[in-house]
């Protein structure tokens, strides 16, 4: 029985003609399957399925999401990123990252869930481990918030208030866990990693399901000191408002899992 399965014309020019086609006739591909966006159990007999192809350097990686999750597409992962996900290895580490095109610097990222008009919206927290100079700066100001304002991001006056869409930039949850902060490629070309989990990081369920609802995860960003590490939602919304007030913070809505 064919299966209810969508595969984009990037996803099969990768893997080719006569694999789309086994793929779409039911020969190789599951019945049912774990999505790869929201981890609840899908059938693609029953229900629109997007096929994604995860690519590295060396490795690909077929999946199945839900239609309604995130489209099929392809989606460029750093080689060691993709065989962490393989092996669903789960850890909270940060991993230097280039912020608005900032020389290396490692960015701590922090998941939770903020209410903002009446509704709980899955968030991510940014917040360096180190000040942050312009590229070719020879000074020591911190200019981590101004690098990302440049980019789009903008200062939260008050937190109560939903933030802007930021065109272009999305947030990568694949196999259920977080795996990167995208944004535009050079010369509109394909996104790039501005922040990538140096292994897959947890997402706690409430997260992931608000993150399936809205489609959008609210990015906030604080120079370093501004937030640290808070062990509980009440604590980080105590520190966001704090940043808020002493006007430390900016943020952006993005699509979730989009290229």
């Amino acid at each position: 029985m064919p299966r209810m399965l969508d595969v984009s014309e990037d996803v099969r020019a990768e893997i080719g003609d006569e694999e789309a086609d086994r793929l779409l006739t039911g020969e190789n591909s599951p019945g049912s399957y774990d999505c790869t966006s929201c981890r609840t159990p899908g059938d693609s007999e029953q229900e629109r399925t997007s096929t994604v192809l995860f690519v590295g350097e060396e490795t690909a990686v077929l999946a199945f999401a839900h239609a309604t999750c995130i489209p099929s597409q392809v989606v460029q992962v750093a080689e060691d990123q993709l065989q962490g996900a393989v092996r669903s290895i789960t850890s909270s580490e940060p991993q230097p990252a280039a912020p608005g095109g900032a020389g290396q610097a490692v960015l701590g990222v922090t998941s939770g869930l903020v209410l903002i008009e009446g509704n709980l919206h899955p968030a991510l927290v940014v917040e360096p481990t180190a000040a942050i100079t312009r590229p070719g700066s020879r000074g020591t100001t911190d200019e981590f918030l101004q690098l990302l304002v440049e980019q789009g991001f903008q200062p939260v006056a008050d937190l109560n208030r939903l933030p802007a869409p930021l065109h272009g930039w999305s947030v990568l949850l694949a196999m259920g866990q977080l795996h990167a902060v995208l944004q535009p490629g050079t010369g509109g070309g394909s996104p790039v990693a501005w922040w990538q989990a140096h292994q897959p990081l947890q997402v706690t369920e409430g997260w992931r399901a608000a993150a399936n609802r809205s489609h959008t995860v609210l990015v906030f960003a604080a120079p370093v000191g501004a937030i640290g590490q808070q062990p509980r939602e009440d604590l980080l919304r105590d520190a966001l408002d704090k940043a808020t007030a002493n006007g430390m913070l900016v943020a952006a809505a993005m699509p979730l899992a989009g290229t």
